[in-house]
Protein backbone atom coordinates (compact mmCIF):
# COMPACT_ATOMS: atom_id res chain seq x y z
CA UNK A 1 0.00 0.00 0.00
CA UNK A 2 1.02 3.66 -0.84
CA UNK A 3 3.13 5.44 2.25
CA UNK A 4 0.91 8.48 2.86
CA UNK A 5 0.74 8.78 6.69
CA UNK A 6 -2.45 9.74 8.25
CA UNK A 7 -2.68 12.17 10.46
CA UNK A 8 -4.48 10.69 14.06
CA UNK A 9 -7.51 12.73 13.98
CA UNK A 10 -7.94 12.06 10.14
CA UNK A 11 -8.43 8.55 11.47
CA UNK A 12 -10.77 9.05 14.37
CA UNK A 13 -13.18 10.90 11.66
CA UNK A 14 -12.20 7.76 10.06
CA UNK A 15 -13.50 5.40 12.50
CA UNK A 16 -16.62 7.70 12.81
CA UNK A 17 -17.48 7.37 9.11
CA UNK A 18 -16.75 3.56 8.43
CA UNK A 19 -19.29 3.28 11.57
CA UNK A 20 -21.71 5.37 9.86
CA UNK A 21 -21.08 3.08 6.56
CA UNK A 22 -21.64 0.07 8.81
CA UNK A 23 -25.08 2.02 9.95
CA UNK A 24 -25.78 2.61 6.21
CA UNK A 25 -25.21 -1.13 5.14
CA UNK A 26 -27.68 -2.31 8.02
CA UNK A 27 -30.28 0.49 7.31
CA UNK A 28 -30.88 -1.34 3.93
CA UNK A 29 -31.03 -4.67 4.82
CA UNK A 30 -33.96 -3.80 8.10
CA UNK A 31 -35.52 -1.87 5.64
CA UNK A 32 -35.90 -4.75 2.77
CA UNK A 33 -36.76 -7.68 5.43
CA UNK A 34 -39.70 -6.10 6.67
CA UNK A 35 -41.91 -5.66 3.15
CA UNK A 36 -40.54 -9.28 1.96
CA UNK A 37 -44.13 -10.43 2.45
CA UNK A 38 -45.21 -6.97 0.01
CA UNK A 39 -42.66 -8.08 -2.43
CA UNK A 40 -44.36 -12.28 -2.40
CA UNK A 41 -47.44 -10.96 -2.86
CA UNK A 42 -46.32 -8.42 -6.35
CA UNK A 43 -44.69 -10.82 -7.50
CA UNK A 44 -46.97 -13.69 -7.16
CA UNK A 45 -44.88 -16.65 -5.98
CA UNK A 46 -45.37 -18.78 -3.24
CA UNK A 47 -43.54 -19.28 0.11
CA UNK A 48 -41.14 -22.35 -2.27
CA UNK A 49 -40.78 -20.27 -5.11
CA UNK A 50 -39.79 -17.20 -2.49
CA UNK A 51 -37.32 -19.16 -0.66
CA UNK A 52 -35.74 -20.27 -3.66
CA UNK A 53 -35.32 -16.32 -4.92
CA UNK A 54 -33.90 -15.64 -1.53
CA UNK A 55 -31.51 -18.37 -1.99
CA UNK A 56 -29.75 -15.47 -4.75
CA UNK A 57 -29.06 -13.66 -2.66
CA UNK A 58 -26.04 -15.38 -0.48
CA UNK A 59 -25.55 -16.60 -4.18
CA UNK A 60 -24.67 -12.88 -5.79
CA UNK A 61 -22.55 -12.19 -2.74
CA UNK A 62 -20.80 -15.40 -2.94
CA UNK A 63 -19.67 -14.98 -6.36
CA UNK A 64 -18.85 -11.12 -6.28
CA UNK A 65 -17.16 -10.63 -2.87
CA UNK A 66 -14.16 -11.80 -4.25
CA UNK A 67 -14.00 -8.84 -6.70
CA UNK A 68 -13.74 -6.75 -3.95
CA UNK A 69 -10.05 -6.81 -3.38
CA UNK A 70 -9.62 -6.39 -7.36
CA UNK A 71 -12.12 -3.19 -6.95
CA UNK A 72 -9.93 -2.03 -4.08
CA UNK A 73 -6.70 -1.88 -5.73
CA UNK A 74 -7.80 -0.54 -9.02
CA UNK A 75 -9.55 2.39 -7.48
CA UNK A 76 -8.23 2.62 -3.86
CA UNK A 77 -10.20 2.02 -1.00
CA UNK A 78 -12.28 5.23 -0.48
CA UNK A 79 -13.47 5.55 -3.95
CA UNK A 80 -13.98 1.98 -4.53
CA UNK A 81 -16.63 2.00 -0.98
CA UNK A 82 -18.16 4.76 -2.35
CA UNK A 83 -19.40 3.20 -5.91
CA UNK A 84 -20.20 -0.38 -3.96
CA UNK A 85 -21.81 1.20 -1.38
CA UNK A 86 -24.00 3.35 -3.54
CA UNK A 87 -24.75 0.67 -5.97
CA UNK A 88 -26.10 -1.88 -2.91
CA UNK A 89 -28.65 1.24 -1.56
CA UNK A 90 -29.59 1.51 -4.80
CA UNK A 91 -30.44 -2.19 -5.34
CA UNK A 92 -32.85 -1.94 -2.30
CA UNK A 93 -35.26 -0.69 -5.28
CA UNK A 94 -34.89 -3.79 -7.28
CA UNK A 95 -36.67 -6.67 -5.32
CA UNK A 96 -40.37 -4.67 -4.95
CA UNK A 97 -40.20 -3.65 -8.50
CA UNK A 98 -39.61 -7.48 -9.41
CA UNK A 99 -43.00 -8.59 -11.36
CA UNK A 100 -42.35 -12.62 -11.21
CA UNK A 101 -39.81 -15.22 -10.22
CA UNK A 102 -37.39 -14.64 -12.83
CA UNK A 103 -36.73 -11.25 -12.46
CA UNK A 104 -36.81 -11.42 -8.20
CA UNK A 105 -34.45 -14.04 -8.64
CA UNK A 106 -32.07 -11.72 -10.94
CA UNK A 107 -33.10 -8.98 -8.38
CA UNK A 108 -31.80 -11.07 -5.15
CA UNK A 109 -29.02 -12.01 -7.34
CA UNK A 110 -27.72 -8.35 -7.93
CA UNK A 111 -28.95 -7.05 -4.48
CA UNK A 112 -26.70 -9.76 -3.01
CA UNK A 113 -23.91 -9.07 -5.34
CA UNK A 114 -23.68 -5.17 -3.96
CA UNK A 115 -24.13 -6.17 -0.70
CA UNK A 116 -21.15 -8.63 -0.44
CA UNK A 117 -18.14 -6.41 -2.16
CA UNK A 118 -19.45 -3.33 -0.18
CA UNK A 119 -19.38 -5.90 2.82
CA UNK A 120 -15.87 -7.12 2.03
CA UNK A 121 -14.54 -3.31 1.35
CA UNK A 122 -16.01 -1.73 4.70
CA UNK A 123 -14.89 -4.23 6.88
CA UNK A 124 -11.40 -4.03 4.90
CA UNK A 125 -11.55 -0.52 5.76
CA UNK A 126 -12.83 -1.07 9.69
CA UNK A 127 -9.46 -3.24 10.19
CA UNK A 128 -7.54 -0.40 8.56
CA UNK A 129 -8.69 1.71 11.33
CA UNK A 130 -8.07 -0.71 14.14
CA UNK A 131 -4.49 -1.45 12.67
CA UNK A 132 -3.75 2.53 13.49
CA UNK A 133 -5.85 3.12 16.54
CA UNK A 134 -4.43 -0.29 17.99
CA UNK A 135 -7.60 -1.17 19.72
CA UNK A 136 -10.77 -3.14 18.97
CA UNK A 137 -13.38 -1.11 17.57
CA UNK A 138 -14.77 -4.36 14.85
CA UNK A 139 -17.50 -5.19 17.20
CA UNK A 140 -19.01 -1.87 17.64
CA UNK A 141 -18.40 -1.46 14.13
CA UNK A 142 -21.08 -4.57 13.65
CA UNK A 143 -22.90 -3.18 16.78
CA UNK A 144 -23.87 -0.16 14.57
CA UNK A 145 -25.11 -2.22 11.94
CA UNK A 146 -27.13 -4.09 14.11
CA UNK A 147 -28.61 -0.98 15.01
CA UNK A 148 -28.78 0.39 11.47
CA UNK A 149 -30.81 -2.76 10.77
CA UNK A 150 -33.28 -2.03 13.29
CA UNK A 151 -33.38 1.54 12.76
CA UNK A 152 -34.39 0.20 9.23
CA UNK A 153 -36.66 -2.60 10.01
CA UNK A 154 -38.46 0.19 12.31
CA UNK A 155 -39.05 2.58 9.44
CA UNK A 156 -40.40 -0.36 7.28
CA UNK A 157 -42.55 -1.85 9.99
CA UNK A 158 -44.49 1.63 10.07
CA UNK A 159 -44.56 1.86 6.26
CA UNK A 160 -46.06 -1.59 6.38
CA UNK A 161 -48.65 -0.79 9.08
CA UNK A 162 -49.82 2.30 6.94
CA UNK A 163 -50.10 -0.22 4.40
CA UNK A 164 -47.36 1.89 2.06
CA UNK A 165 -46.72 0.67 -1.72
CA UNK A 166 -42.88 -0.91 -1.49
CA UNK A 167 -41.92 0.46 -4.09
CA UNK A 168 -42.17 4.06 -3.49
CA UNK A 169 -40.90 2.97 0.37
CA UNK A 170 -38.17 1.64 -0.79
CA UNK A 171 -37.13 4.43 -3.72
CA UNK A 172 -37.63 6.86 -0.37
CA UNK A 173 -35.21 4.49 1.44
CA UNK A 174 -32.86 4.12 -1.20
CA UNK A 175 -32.35 7.69 -1.92
CA UNK A 176 -31.90 8.67 1.35
CA UNK A 177 -29.77 6.41 2.44
CA UNK A 178 -27.55 6.73 -1.32
CA UNK A 179 -27.34 10.21 -0.03
CA UNK A 180 -25.99 9.79 3.61
CA UNK A 181 -23.14 6.95 2.13
CA UNK A 182 -22.01 9.40 -0.28
CA UNK A 183 -21.09 12.47 2.36
CA UNK A 184 -19.62 9.78 4.92
CA UNK A 185 -17.63 8.29 2.36
CA UNK A 186 -15.87 11.35 1.64
CA UNK A 187 -14.11 11.37 5.38
CA UNK A 188 -13.19 7.36 5.42
CA UNK A 189 -9.69 6.40 5.03
CA UNK A 190 -7.90 6.49 1.57
CA UNK A 191 -5.82 3.56 1.34
CA UNK A 192 -4.14 3.00 -2.41
CA UNK A 193 -1.50 0.37 -3.47
CA UNK A 194 2.07 1.52 -4.35
CA UNK A 195 3.17 1.95 -8.21
CA UNK A 196 5.50 -1.96 -7.94
CA UNK A 197 2.44 -3.81 -5.36
CA UNK A 198 0.77 -6.55 -8.12
CA UNK A 199 -3.20 -6.52 -8.32
CA UNK A 200 -5.05 -9.13 -6.49
CA UNK A 201 -6.54 -11.38 -8.85
CA UNK A 202 -10.26 -11.11 -9.59
CA UNK A 203 -11.23 -14.36 -8.49
CA UNK A 204 -8.94 -16.42 -6.26
CA UNK A 205 -9.82 -19.55 -3.68
CA UNK A 206 -9.52 -17.82 0.03
CA UNK A 207 -6.21 -18.67 1.51
CA UNK A 208 -6.06 -21.08 4.45
CA UNK A 209 -5.60 -18.95 7.17
CA UNK A 210 -8.93 -17.61 5.87
CA UNK A 211 -10.38 -21.17 5.98
CA UNK A 212 -9.50 -21.53 9.29
CA UNK A 213 -10.88 -18.38 10.16
CA UNK A 214 -14.07 -18.34 8.52
CA UNK A 215 -14.67 -21.96 10.29
CA UNK A 216 -15.08 -19.99 13.38
CA UNK A 217 -17.40 -17.90 11.89
CA UNK A 218 -19.27 -20.60 10.18
CA UNK A 219 -20.49 -21.36 13.66
CA UNK A 220 -21.08 -18.37 15.02
CA UNK A 221 -23.30 -17.90 11.97
CA UNK A 222 -24.95 -20.76 11.97
CA UNK A 223 -26.30 -20.16 15.27
CA UNK A 224 -27.58 -16.74 14.64
CA UNK A 225 -29.35 -17.93 11.55
CA UNK A 226 -31.31 -21.01 13.23
CA UNK A 227 -32.48 -18.20 16.47
CA UNK A 228 -33.20 -16.03 14.19
CA UNK A 229 -35.32 -18.02 11.82
CA UNK A 230 -36.44 -20.90 14.39
CA UNK A 231 -36.81 -19.30 17.94
CA UNK A 232 -40.51 -18.11 17.53
CA UNK A 233 -41.70 -21.23 15.58
CA UNK A 234 -39.45 -23.27 18.99
CA UNK A 235 -41.47 -21.01 21.70
CA UNK A 236 -44.66 -21.49 19.40
CA UNK A 237 -44.67 -25.77 18.55
CA UNK A 238 -42.76 -26.56 21.66
CA UNK A 239 -43.31 -24.95 24.02
CA UNK A 240 -47.45 -23.62 23.01
CA UNK A 241 -46.47 -20.10 23.98
CA UNK A 242 -48.70 -17.25 22.36
CA UNK A 243 -47.65 -15.57 18.76
CA UNK A 244 -46.84 -12.19 20.37
CA UNK A 245 -44.18 -13.64 23.11
CA UNK A 246 -42.59 -15.60 20.73
CA UNK A 247 -42.16 -13.19 18.73
CA UNK A 248 -40.57 -10.77 21.68
CA UNK A 249 -37.96 -13.70 21.86
CA UNK A 250 -37.00 -13.59 18.35
CA UNK A 251 -36.43 -9.33 18.99
CA UNK A 252 -34.88 -10.26 21.95
CA UNK A 253 -32.29 -12.17 20.27
CA UNK A 254 -31.66 -9.43 18.08
CA UNK A 255 -31.49 -6.87 20.44
CA UNK A 256 -29.14 -8.55 22.99
CA UNK A 257 -27.04 -9.28 19.69
CA UNK A 258 -27.07 -5.63 19.21
CA UNK A 259 -26.29 -4.22 22.41
CA UNK A 260 -23.31 -7.27 23.05
CA UNK A 261 -21.76 -6.33 19.80
CA UNK A 262 -21.49 -1.98 20.58
CA UNK A 263 -20.09 -2.93 24.22
CA UNK A 264 -17.90 -5.71 22.87
CA UNK A 265 -14.90 -3.24 21.90
CA UNK A 266 -14.20 -2.89 25.77
CA UNK A 267 -14.23 -6.85 27.08
CA UNK A 268 -11.96 -7.43 23.80
CA UNK A 269 -9.38 -4.68 24.60
CA UNK A 270 -8.92 -5.74 28.24
CA UNK A 271 -9.50 -10.03 27.30
CA UNK A 272 -8.22 -10.01 23.69
CA UNK A 273 -10.02 -11.86 20.61
CA UNK A 274 -9.28 -15.76 21.62
CA UNK A 275 -10.55 -15.37 25.74
CA UNK A 276 -13.97 -13.35 24.46
CA UNK A 277 -14.48 -16.01 21.95
CA UNK A 278 -13.73 -18.97 24.21
CA UNK A 279 -16.45 -17.09 27.16
CA UNK A 280 -18.52 -16.06 24.05
CA UNK A 281 -18.64 -20.26 22.88
CA UNK A 282 -19.48 -20.94 26.24
CA UNK A 283 -22.00 -19.15 26.90
CA UNK A 284 -24.03 -19.83 23.67
CA UNK A 285 -23.72 -23.44 24.85
CA UNK A 286 -24.98 -22.60 28.33
CA UNK A 287 -27.81 -21.01 26.01
CA UNK A 288 -28.36 -24.00 24.31
CA UNK A 289 -28.47 -26.14 26.38
CA UNK A 290 -31.07 -23.94 27.91
CA UNK A 291 -32.98 -23.79 24.85
CA UNK A 292 -32.78 -27.84 24.41
CA UNK A 293 -34.04 -28.30 28.39
CA UNK A 294 -36.62 -25.70 28.79
CA UNK A 295 -40.19 -26.31 30.16
CA UNK A 296 -41.48 -23.11 30.31
CA UNK A 297 -41.31 -20.52 27.39
CA UNK A 298 -39.12 -18.20 29.61
CA UNK A 299 -36.27 -20.69 30.15
CA UNK A 300 -36.09 -20.80 26.90
CA UNK A 301 -35.90 -17.31 26.13
CA UNK A 302 -33.16 -16.82 28.77
CA UNK A 303 -31.04 -19.33 26.43
CA UNK A 304 -32.02 -17.47 23.19
CA UNK A 305 -30.42 -14.60 25.39
CA UNK A 306 -26.77 -16.05 26.26
CA UNK A 307 -26.84 -17.38 22.55
CA UNK A 308 -27.11 -13.98 21.36
CA UNK A 309 -24.98 -12.80 23.62
CA UNK A 310 -22.55 -15.49 23.42
CA UNK A 311 -22.14 -15.11 19.66
CA UNK A 312 -22.63 -11.70 18.89
CA UNK A 313 -18.57 -10.65 18.96
CA UNK A 314 -17.66 -13.58 16.81
CA UNK A 315 -17.99 -12.92 13.29
CA UNK A 316 -16.56 -9.14 13.80
CA UNK A 317 -13.49 -10.81 15.35
CA UNK A 318 -13.26 -13.35 12.53
CA UNK A 319 -13.26 -10.40 10.02
CA UNK A 320 -10.28 -8.36 11.90
CA UNK A 321 -8.35 -11.79 12.43
CA UNK A 322 -8.73 -12.34 8.66
CA UNK A 323 -7.88 -8.53 7.74
CA UNK A 324 -4.59 -9.42 10.13
CA UNK A 325 -3.72 -12.62 8.33
CA UNK A 326 -2.04 -11.97 5.52
CA UNK A 327 -0.96 -9.31 2.94
CA UNK A 328 -3.99 -8.98 1.55
CA UNK A 329 -6.61 -8.35 3.88
CA UNK A 330 -9.79 -8.00 1.16
CA UNK A 331 -8.85 -11.50 -0.08
CA UNK A 332 -8.58 -12.79 3.23
CA UNK A 333 -11.86 -10.80 4.76
CA UNK A 334 -14.00 -12.10 1.10
CA UNK A 335 -12.89 -15.30 1.99
CA UNK A 336 -14.04 -15.80 5.41
CA UNK A 337 -17.11 -13.28 4.57
CA UNK A 338 -18.03 -16.22 1.85
CA UNK A 339 -17.96 -18.94 4.33
CA UNK A 340 -20.17 -17.23 6.83
CA UNK A 341 -22.73 -16.27 3.72
CA UNK A 342 -22.62 -19.83 3.30
CA UNK A 343 -23.21 -20.79 6.49
CA UNK A 344 -26.49 -18.23 7.01
CA UNK A 345 -27.71 -19.93 3.70
CA UNK A 346 -27.40 -23.24 4.92
CA UNK A 347 -28.48 -23.04 8.67
CA UNK A 348 -32.14 -22.46 8.43
CA UNK A 349 -32.53 -25.18 5.70
CA UNK A 350 -30.50 -27.78 8.12
CA UNK A 351 -32.61 -27.21 11.16
CA UNK A 352 -35.94 -27.69 9.37
CA UNK A 353 -34.31 -30.85 7.48
CA UNK A 354 -33.53 -31.89 11.21
CA UNK A 355 -36.57 -31.31 12.46
CA UNK A 356 -38.54 -33.23 10.35
CA UNK A 357 -36.72 -35.78 10.38
CA UNK A 358 -36.28 -36.00 14.46
CA UNK A 359 -37.70 -32.49 16.26
CA UNK A 360 -36.54 -29.11 16.75
CA UNK A 361 -35.05 -30.05 20.39
CA UNK A 362 -32.58 -32.42 18.13
CA UNK A 363 -31.88 -29.27 15.60
CA UNK A 364 -30.91 -27.30 18.47
CA UNK A 365 -28.74 -29.62 19.96
CA UNK A 366 -26.94 -29.49 17.04
CA UNK A 367 -26.45 -25.97 17.18
CA UNK A 368 -25.58 -26.44 20.44
CA UNK A 369 -22.51 -28.56 19.23
CA UNK A 370 -21.22 -25.92 16.73
CA UNK A 371 -21.23 -23.23 19.89
CA UNK A 372 -18.88 -26.05 21.75
CA UNK A 373 -16.94 -25.61 18.39
CA UNK A 374 -15.89 -21.76 19.22
CA UNK A 375 -14.25 -23.21 22.35
CA UNK A 376 -12.59 -25.31 20.60
CA UNK A 377 -10.92 -23.46 17.54
CA UNK A 378 -11.07 -20.20 19.19
CA UNK A 379 -7.60 -20.20 18.78
CA UNK A 380 -7.14 -19.68 15.18
CA UNK A 381 -7.90 -15.84 15.66
CA UNK A 382 -5.17 -15.35 17.48
CA UNK A 383 -3.33 -13.92 14.53
CA UNK A 384 -5.98 -11.29 14.70
CA UNK A 385 -6.06 -10.54 18.69
CA UNK A 386 -6.05 -6.57 19.83
CA UNK A 387 -3.23 -6.39 22.11
CA UNK A 388 -3.82 -6.41 25.26
CA UNK A 389 -0.14 -6.09 27.50
CA UNK A 390 2.57 -5.14 25.44
CA UNK A 391 1.59 -2.59 22.94
CA UNK A 392 3.02 -3.39 19.54
CA UNK A 393 4.70 -0.93 16.84
CA UNK A 394 2.44 0.17 14.43
CA UNK A 395 2.93 -0.41 10.53
CA UNK A 396 4.67 1.51 8.41
CA UNK A 397 8.12 2.76 9.81
CA UNK A 398 6.50 3.42 13.31
CA UNK A 399 4.29 6.11 11.90
CA UNK A 400 0.49 5.25 11.91
CA UNK A 401 0.02 4.87 7.92
CA UNK A 402 -1.76 2.50 5.36
CA UNK A 403 -0.74 -1.02 6.33
CA UNK A 404 1.66 -2.96 3.80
Amino acid sequence: MSGVVHAPSEVRRARYAVAAVFTVHGAVTGSFATRVPWIQDHAGVSAGQLGFALAFTAFGASCAMPLAGWITHRFGSRRALTGLLALWTMSLTLPSLAPNLLSLCLAMFTYGATSGMADVVMNALGVEVETRLDKSIMSGLHGMWSAGALIGSAAGTLAAHLGSDARVHHALAAAILTVLGLLVCRWVLDVRPTEDEEAPPRFALPPRSAVLIGAVGFCAVFAEGASLDWSAVYLRDQLEASAGLAAACTTGFMLTMAAARIAGDAVVNRFGAVRTVRAGGALAALGGVLIVLAGYPAVAMAGFGLMGLGIAVVVPLCFAAAGHSGPNPSQAIAGVATITYTSGLIAPGLIGGVAQATSLVVSFGVVTALACGLVAFAGVLRGGERRTGAKVAPPAAAVPGPRT
